[in-house]
């Protein structure tokens, strides 16, 4: 167990901010960033990574994008071609699955 930056695991501050609103809970990323036990702060709050799971795109349901702060998978899909250039969703892509809950 480690205390990490939140900036490796959570790439850019609009998705900090929507972890320390509560409405992001999970991240899907192309590689590991962390490791379960893990700790980093947001806001002065801290999180523990819960859970880290290999998956593939197709894995993927709606109830995973809604914990991405997604209504759906359909605008998880969406918002994923907007902010990655040259985005194509292959079911069989992998990703890691990143689950983390806010600590006292």
């Amino acid at each position: 167990m480690a205390h990490i930056d939140a900036a490796d695991l959570l790439p850019n501050e609009h998705l900090r901010d929507r972890v320390a609103a509560g409405d992001v809970t999970q991240l899907h990323r192309g590689h590991r960033y962390a490791d379960e036990g893990d700790t980093f702060d947001v806001d002065g709050e801290r999180f523990e990574v819960v859970d880290i799971t290999r998956r593939t795109l197709g894995d993927l349901t709606d109830e995973d994008a809604r914990a991405e702060g997604s209504a759906d998978l359909d605008a998880y899909r969406e918002r994923l071609a907007r902010v990655h250039d040259d985005f194509e969703w292959d079911d069989d892509s992998p990703v890691v699955r990143h689950v983390f809950e806010r600590r006292e």
